[in-house]
């Protein structure tokens, strides 16, 4: 997921650095609204950037490969502060790992956000909300979307490896092999990732549901509304 300088080429970075800025631009309208309607949100959303800085920061050694691989944290992100402002958390984030942690690179931070923000994100934002629609427990589409944004995020990550670096070897036998490499401790992170969206996510539904968005927020006064009938 923390691709270094020097890997990707620099049309490959630009070509990342465009797809981020995409998705930047409508992440900060939806922090200004989303501020408008909360005074609490901004610095709950400073203290979700500051949890997706440490949780993507911790770093488990790949076997054979020399590489690492890292939560992420940014599906639990999306579902609480928004998929768009998880974007631009990312990019910020992936900077100030860059410069001061050395994970990851200046010139591939659009390639690292397109991977752990965009892709992570908003795959794992995606698959909670048709969960929910489904009428599946809160808890569990939680654990799915925390586990599918930490899936995504790193087959895309191999996804972005392979496109530049695939050579004679067809780009989707590459990219499995990019994958394989990270699959040893990805699977088990993922499967982590699972258990703490969920917990947290229910955690703050019932202590704090506040801070989460406003069809959260009625979703729980219904449950309440409907257990308060049956006593």
């Amino acid at each position: 997921m923390h691709i270094e300088d020097g890997i990707l080429s620099p049309l490959a970075c630009a070509a990342w650095y465009g797809v981020t800025a995409a998705f930047v631009v409508p992440g900060i309208s939806e922090i200004k609204q989303r501020i408008r309607e909360n005074l609490m949100y901004k610095p709950f959303l400073a203290m979700v950037g500051v949890a997706v800085f440490v949780i993507s920061a911790m770093h488990f050694p790949v076997p054979v490969t020399g590489s690492c691989s890292h939560p992420c944290g940014t599906a639990l992100a999306a579902i609480i502060i928004g998929p768009f402002a998880t974007v631009v958390i990312s990019t910020i984030v992936l900077f100030f790992q860059a410069v001061f942690l050395g994970h990851g690179g200046i010139t591939t931070i659009g390639a690292n956000t397109v991977s752990m923000g965009i892709a992570g994100g908003m795959s794992g934002y995606l698959l909670w909300r048709m969960l929910l629609a489904v009428k599946c427990p809160l808890w569990l589409a939680a654990g799915f979307a925390g586990l599918a944004g930490d899936l995504v995020t790193y087959l895309v990550a191999a996804l972005e490896l392979a496109i530049s670096l695939h050579g004679n070897v067809p780009l989707m036998k590459q990219w499995m092999i990019f994958f394989m490499g990270y699959a040893p401790t990805q699977l088990p992170l993922a499967i982590a990732e699972f258990a703490f969206t969920s917990t947290v996510l229910v955690a703050m539904l019932h202590r704090r549901p506040d801070l989460l968005p406003k069809f959260l927020q009625e979703k729980e006064t219904r449950i309440l509304q409907k257990r308060e009938s049956e006593l």
